[in-house]
């Protein structure tokens, strides 16, 4: 059976930056979780933030993948610069899916870590950009495909069809 690593806010854990959490009630989550589909995971506690903390979102042009390149940075609202702790949070993540098999990962969007379809431009300013976070830029530069909570039935969908219990790439 085919693991998909799943954001913890999503399966209500309260780890988000601000202690909340943002539980997702799609049927298929429940589903997965009683066939024991699920790695749960928040790669940002996993690196060792604390819950609530400041929020961050990547500054400059460019998104994950930018960061990940060393040419942006990850900025707290505070100023402080945790670059290097979402790079390590992004490097657990993926050391998570390659020890449990995953291909697939189901992260919360707009988080500068886990956002997969957008994030938020660096302004603080709540203005939304398309780009991706650096936990699944790294997933997704090392062939894990990533979903956002939205796209949770096209990768079910996809689990269930004859293409999913293919070899790892």
């Amino acid at each position: 059976m085919e693991k998909v690593l799943v954001s913890a806010c999503l399966l209500g854990g309260k780890v988000r930056y601000n202690g909340s959490f943002r539980l997702n009630h799609h049927p298929v989550l429940a589903r997965w979780q009683s066939e024991g589909r699920i790695v749960q995971i928040c790669p940002e506690v996993a690196a060792g933030f604390s819950t609530p903390r400041p929020p961050a979102e990547i500054s400059g042009a460019g998104d994950g993948h930018t960061v990940l390149r060393g040419q942006g940075t990850v900025i707290e609202q505070t100023g402080n610069d945790v670059t290097h702790r979402y790079r390590e949070a992004g490097q657990l993540a993926l050391d998570l899916a390659r020890e449990t098999g995953c291909r697939y990962a189901v992260l919360t969007d707009g988080s500068p870590s886990c956002g997969s379809g957008y994030i938020y431009d660096g302004s603080f300013s709540g203005t939304r950009m398309a780009g991706r976070g650096t936990t699944t830029a790294l997933l997704e530069e090392n062939g894990i495909r990533v979903f956002s909570e939205d796209r949770i039935g096209e990768l079910d969908s996809l689990l269930t069809g004859s293409n999913a219990a293919g070899p790892l790439d």
